[in-house]
């Protein structure tokens, strides 16, 4: 089991499940909501307990997602597609950085790596790269994501 909160733990998780990898994704969107790069691990929805909650705030960011953060202390919670909301197998993914114990975690894929400022890079451990067309190649709804003005024009 792995466990995590906020910054002023007004907001809290608990998961079983966890998986040992993350995503790491250069968007401008994710940028600029965590600061920097979004190290994300995706967490499947059983077996994950939140507390707290009533201090969460959310917000539809894109046409097929939510990202959410503390209402006290302003660290974001999560990210979650609202495409398969109420369906089997769904999960949630969790910045890395709001895990009690962020260690024996691995990077699996580096998204959008063709957007990344060339002010900072990963140690390559075997991550999978993928440019922004790739990845609305194999995932469409990302047509219009990543870019904060083509998603207000929505």
């Amino acid at each position: 089991m792995k466990t995590g909160r906020c910054l002023c733990g007004a907001v809290r998780f608990e998961a079983d499940a966890v998986p040992d990898t993350f995503i790491i994704c250069h968007c401008e969107m994710c940028r600029r909501w965590q600061g920097s790069a979004v190290l994300g691990v995706v967490v499947p929805d059983e077996g994950l307990r939140w507390s707290g909650t009533e201090r969460v705030a959310e917000r539809q960011t894109t046409s097929w997602a939510k990202r959410a953060w503390c209402r006290d202390c302003g660290t974001g919670v999560y990210l979650k597609s609202t495409l398969d909301e109420g369906k089997d197998g769904e999960a949630t993914e969790i910045p890395l950085g709001i895990f009690d114990d962020a260690s024996g975690f691995r990077p699996s894929d580096e998204i959008w790596i063709d957007h990344k400022p060339d002010s900072y890079a990963f140690v390559d451990m075997g991550q999978a790269l993928h440019t922004r067309a790739e990845c609305i190649e194999t995932m469409p709804y990302f047509t219009t994501y990543g870019s904060l003005e083509q998603e207000r024009e929505r």
